[in-house]
């Protein structure tokens, strides 16, 4: 492509395979080409800052961050967009996690809390994301004077359903069948990526952005380009301009060459 184009991924399932929780070759070979080539990298993910530590192949690259699923944005120190989930709402969910019985995990500006939590968070957070919950606290005493960007509870669909009409200015941005991610009401993915455009001065019609599950959604409506990875849910992949391939079959390095952001289009 002629004009520069601003590249948001995901990270888990399209940028960082599952598997080895680590980023293919492929990905890093086609985003260091890519900003060779004068295209911008950002990431795009539902993960707090705190969890943000499997970046190191091509944490070089990266121009800016949507975390949280659009409930913290930044460049470098900068601080782009921040929407806080209410004390109000946090209390309510605690008191729905004591009475219902399900853990949450609680993402502070600096600290992290895993609520009453049980072996399924260890299970998924570390086993799946490889994000060791262990060594974090249970109380949420802990983030006392802390503005509170995301609570993950784990819990089903129906579940969800009966929580999230008590909360007042909250939204959920479900990507996982065992927890889901709340955050304030005016996050998302998509409003990360049009505050890092207005801040930037990157025109929309000139972004590209890849995810795999249903909170990569909104950005992949949003974005100029959206790409669903292979093995993206359904909804996800409808939402898509194009599908390219798994995670662990090349597929970033696949789409960013389709597209000729980094070598030859198919």
């Amino acid at each position: 492509m002629d004009k520069s184009y601003a590249i948001f991924s995901d990270i888990d399932g399209t940028l960082v395979s599952f598997t080895t929780h680590r980023v293919p070759e492929s990905a890093v070979r086609a985003l260091a080409e890519a900003k060779r080539r004068g295209h911008q990298f950002f990431i795009s993910t539902g993960r707090p800052p705190q969890f943000i530590f499997n970046l190191q192949q091509v944490e070089s690259l990266v121009d800016g961050y949507i975390t949280t699923n659009g409930a913290l944005c930044y460049v470098g120190r900068e601080v782009v967009c921040e929407y806080c989930i209410g004390r109000d709402d946090l209390m309510a969910l605690a008191k729905a996690s004591d009475e219902l019985g399900f853990a949450m995990v609680v993402a502070g500006e600096k600290d992290i809390v895993v609520y009453n939590t049980n072996p399924l968070v260890d299970k998924v957070f570390y086993e799946g994301l490889g994000v060791p919950v262990s060594k974090y606290g249970h109380d949420l005493s802990l983030l006392d004077g802390q503005r509170i960007l995301q609570v993950s509870p784990f819990f089903d669909v129906a579940t969800e359903a009966r929580v999230m009409p008590l909360l007042g200015h909250c939204v959920s941005n479900r990507w996982n069948p065992l927890f889901t991610d709340i955050t304030n009401e005016k996050a998302n993915k998509a409003t990360g990526l049009k505050a890092m455009a207005q801040h930037l001065n990157i025109d929309l019609a000139h972004t590209i952005a890849l995810g795999d599950g249903g909170n990569d959604a909104p950005i992949i409506k949003a974005a100029g380009i959206g790409v669903a990875m292979g093995n993206a849910d359904e909804a996800t992949r409808r939402c898509a301009d194009y599908v390219t391939a798994h995670v662990d079959d090349d597929g970033l390095a696949k789409a960013l060459r389709h597209f000729g952001l980094a070598g030859s289009g198919e």
